[in-house]
């Protein structure tokens, strides 16, 4: 059983690869497509995205290849005669459990030991291949910065003719004093043919550019202004393929393993406690107090019993009426102070915490994905029990309805925990909560010897009843 078992995933765990792999290609085929890499580039790239998608195109795998095994037992009797010789079909599955536990072990060391190697050098390589033609790069309707010294602002791209549309440029490769303000109704940007530079053509526009750099006083700054129907602009930058250094990529959560996630987490939720305890302190009652205690010179607030142990009538005992004065105004300086620092506060400790939930959701799915290889055995084997039907028709059709609902599920949860609706627990191991109840139940109707009748729709049943009746009136 575990040798016809292997045979059907050796085959469909490349299949499920294949297919995971295309989805992840698509999502970033721009950042391939007209750049002339090299083959060998892209081809350390599709090595490097195949090896990180392992953990998630095993457990389809093992879904497909158990319903297609368990299915073709069932097709041919084989399971019937070994319950029939008083064979349960936990005792059947008992050398699969063991198996899957094998390979849930076996993907977490992977994930814990391989994955964070080949995500770093994954996405270095995908961030290189981004900043090789930024002719591509250029946003609509926001500031571009990729190449140094220039700041691009494009309203609108027309990707088939590589037309830019209302374009404001801003050169600052010779100081900000000395910057150069481009602006044209339409351009085009492209490499030179030596890849060391890039050439800039503008179509009806004008520049504007200051001439400080000749002998002039400060007081008297000569410029320039210049309209033109059509400008060309040469601008160095190097659009030979270069890689970029790996540890730009070696501290974000891709490229960490559970050691260092952990870590990260603290750091970064102890950063943002910290941030807490700094706003509850300038958060004391009252401002006035605090104006108070500055004009007695007293200034070891930290070292001083809470606010309320000193009454308002001692602590104006023996003021002026200026000293009073004063005291106000010092209370409301702190307050204008602290309104300001309030935003950046919070920002602050926003950043910290969405940052903690992409690190921890990275660690909570080392588990996740490994615990999913048993979970979809669990489903597949008794479902393909049930239906009694292998090969690769009606199996493949159940693989894909429960994947799309694991995958959605999944894709929910970690919305939920990345936006920090749910805890980061409960929205990464939602598809587990749901999935693993329903694998329990198939094994435990497939034990039970329960089937399911797969018949057609009724409008197909209409349907094929109809054409039995024409067949007979052209066979009468």
């Amino acid at each position: 059983m575990l040798s016809e078992f292997f045979g059907t995933f050796g085959a469909t765990f490349f299949v499920c690869l294949f297919v995971v792999l295309m989805e992840f290609l698509f999502r970033y085929v721009d950042e391939m497509v007209g750049k002339g890499l090299a083959f060998s580039v892209l081809f350390e790239f599709f090595s490097y995205a195949a090896l990180s998608l392992v953990p998630m195109a095993l457990p389809l795998a093992i879904l497909l290849s158990s319903l297609i095994t368990f299915g073709g037992f069932g097709e041919r009797l084989e399971l019937l005669s070994m319950k029939a010789a008083g064979i349960s079909l936990t005792r059947i599955m008992r050398p699969f459990l063991i198996v899957m536990a094998f390979m849930s072990v076996g993907i977490f060391l992977y994930s814990e030991l391989a994955i964070p190697a080949i995500q770093t050098k994954l996405w270095t390589l995908l961030y290189s291949m981004k900043s090789k033609s930024p002719e591509v790069e250029i946003p609509e309707g926001s500031f571009y910065s990729g190449i140094e010294g220039y700041n691009f602002y494009v309203r609108k791209k027309d990707n088939s003719t590589k037309l830019l549309y209302d374009i404001k440029i801003y050169d600052f490769s010779k100081g900000f004093e000395n910057a150069v303000v481009m602006a044209a109704d339409s351009g085009r940007l492209k490499s030179s043919e030596d890849k060391l530079s890039m050439v800039l053509m503008l179509y009806s526009g004008e520049s504007f550019e200051n001439l400080r750099e000749q002998n002039t006083s400060a007081n008297n700054v000569p410029y320039r202004r210049e309209t033109f129907s059509y400008k060309e602009v040469l601008i160095d930058f190097d659009a030979n393929f270069s890689q970029m250094d790996e540890s730009v990529i070696s501290n974000k959560y891709m490229g960490k393993d559970l050691k260092e996630l952990t870590f990260a987490i603290d750091s970064m939720m102890f950063h943002a406690d910290s941030l807490d305890h700094a706003m509850r302190v300038l958060y004391t009652p009252s401002y006035f107090d605090r104006g108070l205690l500055s004009i007695r010179s007293i200034t070891q607030f930290d070292s001083l019993p809470e606010y309320g142990a000193y009454t308002f009538a001692k602590l104006t005992e023996g003021l002026s009426s200026n000293d009073m004065l004063e005291v106000a105004k010092r209370a409301v300086r702190n307050a204008n102070r602290l309104k300001v620092d309030m935003p950046f506060v919070h920002m602050a400790k926003f950043s910290d915490v969405k940052r903690s939930h992409r690190f921890d959701i990275e660690r909570h799915r080392k588990f996740t994905l490994s615990l999913a290889c048993i979970v979809f055995f669990l489903i597949g084997a008794p479902l393909g029990a049930i239906t009694k039907k292998g090969g690769i028709g009606l199996p493949a059709v159940y693989s894909i309805i429960l994947f799309i609902l694991y995958y959605v599920i999944d894709n929910t949860g970690y919305k939920m925990a990345r936006d920090g609706v749910w805890m980061v627990w409960q929205g990464v191991w939602l598809s587990t909560i749901v999935l693993l109840p329903l694998g329990l139940f198939l094994t435990y109707e497939a034990a039970r010897d329960r089937s399911i009748n797969i018949s057609l729709p009724a409008f197909l049943k209409r349907k094929k009843k109809s054409d039995g009746q024409n067949d007979d009136q052209t066979g009468n």
